[in-house]
């Protein structure tokens, strides 16, 4: 649905855009050493990386605080930054680097809802 309007609380007409969706190169990265070179967990946002729920972005293509949805995965929350995570690449959070990378680089659809 490209656009959709909406009713504004003055009652007024405003149009919706739809949710972006994009390709991404997806990576994980866990709390160790040789992915952050620290090991506290404290994302960019000073908030704590959860498995299953964190994720690193670029912000000047994922705005910090986005809630995204990665196809195959459910929804992630744009909470961290990485020096290599440029353009429409994510890195998703891990408990372990085994996990890291088992999880390898996959091309993978995301949509950013909020």
């Amino acid at each position: 649905m490209p656009n959709a309007y909406a009713a504004t609380p003055d009652r007024s007409i405003r149009t919706l855009e739809a949710p972006k969706v994009m390709a991404v190169k997806a990576t994980a990265y866990c709390p160790c050493l040789k992915c952050c070179g620290k090991t506290d967990k404290i994302t960019f946002s000073g908030k704590i990386a959860r498995k299953n729920h964190t994720i690193a972005v670029d912000p000047k293509v994922i705005p910090l605080g986005s809630k995204v949805y990665i196809e195959g995965l459910g929804i992630r929350y744009a909470e961290d930054i990485g020096g290599a995570i440029k353009k429409n690449r994510v890195d998703i959070y891990m408990d372990s680097h085994k996990e890291a990378l088992k999880f390898g680089v996959q091309t993978m659809q995301v949509q950013i809802l909020e």
